[in-house]
């Protein structure tokens, strides 16, 4: 029999009956991981465990997949082994994570966190605010949860532009490479960062990238925090040329007495853009799949890693 290690009982039952060939065990990512550690051969990380869901992976000699419950994988790649594949949850949090980004657009723009502080003091915080409609939006990061995000925008009366590592076709229309940003910056009101987090994009959005955008502007992020240079973005923010909306910072989580939580136009939300009612049916959706193939012999859904890149030479 072939081990596997899912996070919990509750994900066993999600997953349904396993694959013939395969065996579970579960751990949740606290306390003492079982026994079984020197047989796992597929580990699938917990959800939010945080670093110490990462410490077994050391000890399981037969490990030959690490799947991870998040579709950023950045903290988790210098932890895998070589001859080890790597799989993300690419395609599990699209649905949560573009809700969150549109519903931090409208916060930020119509001032809700403005009107819930008011609210507190039963004072009527009347004024017009900037809509959502006729806005020119640009979405940095096209990839899944860039493309949900576009599809959430539908119906909001927005100019949509696309722009990604590679310029490439889609369905929608044209999604043109990172080269292109200053000139879409400048033209762009607000900016949604859907990023993976890599070299090429830590501190993508530096001092020169937030002064390429126009006056008024809003910045969305629901990448990862370093993708933002947080100096930077409360520089502008704090003369209130931009505008900010985060559900991930640098740091993480956001200590109190951070100058984030404080600056005006800075709308900050606790980094739950995937941790909604809709992740666990889509994450035992891709398991029960990941697992009939890994016991099939077949290819696997959302490699990032190959195991054969990472065999020593």
């Amino acid at each position: 029999m072939t081990l596997v290690w899912l996070p919990s009982a509750q994900t066993v039952a999600g997953v349904g009956p396993l694959p013939a060939g395969l065996s579970v065990d579960t751990w949740d990512g606290t306390g003492h991981w079982p026994d079984s550690v020197t047989d796992v051969e597929l580990y699938v990380l917990p959800y939010m465990a945080g670093p110490a869901a990462l410490l077994p992976i050391a000890a399981m000699p037969r490990l030959r997949v690490v799947q991870t419950l998040t579709a950023g994988f950045d903290d988790v790649l210098p932890h895998v082994p070589p001859g080890v594949t790597l799989c993300n949850a690419r395609g599990v949090h699209d649905a949560s994570t573009a809700e969150l980004a549109v519903a931090l657009m409208l916060a930020s723009l119509r001032g809700i966190d403005d009107f819930a502080r008011a609210s507190a003091r039963g004072s009527w915080l009347h004024g017009q605010r900037p809509a959502l409609a006729d806005r020119r939006v640009l979405i940095v990061g096209y990839g899944s949860v860039g493309a949900a995000v576009e599809a959430r925008l539908a119906g909001f009366e927005v100019e949509v532009t696309r722009v990604a590592r590679t310029a490439r076709s889609a369905r929608l229309g044209p999604v043109h490479g990172f080269e292109r940003l200053p000139e879409l910056l400048a033209a762009a009101d607000v900016v949604v960062l859907c990023v993976p987090l890599s070299p090429e994009t830590t501190a993508m959005a530096d001092a020169a990238f937030l002064a390429a955008m126009p006056d008024g502007a809003l910045l969305v992020n629901v990448a990862r925090g370093a993708v933002v240079d947080t100096e930077a973005l409360l520089a502008e923010a704090a003369s209130g040329r931009l505008r900010a909306a985060l559900d991930v910072t640098d740091p993480e989580p956001l200590p109190p007495g951070h100058r984030l939580w404080s600056t005006p136009g800075v709308l900050v939300s606790p980094h739950v853009g995937g941790n909604t009612s809709a992740f666990l049916p889509r994450a035992h959706a891709l398991l029960a799949e990941q697992l009939g193939r890994f016991a099939a012999g077949a290819g696997l859904l959302n490699v990032v890693l190959e195991a054969s890149r990472r065999l020593p030479s």
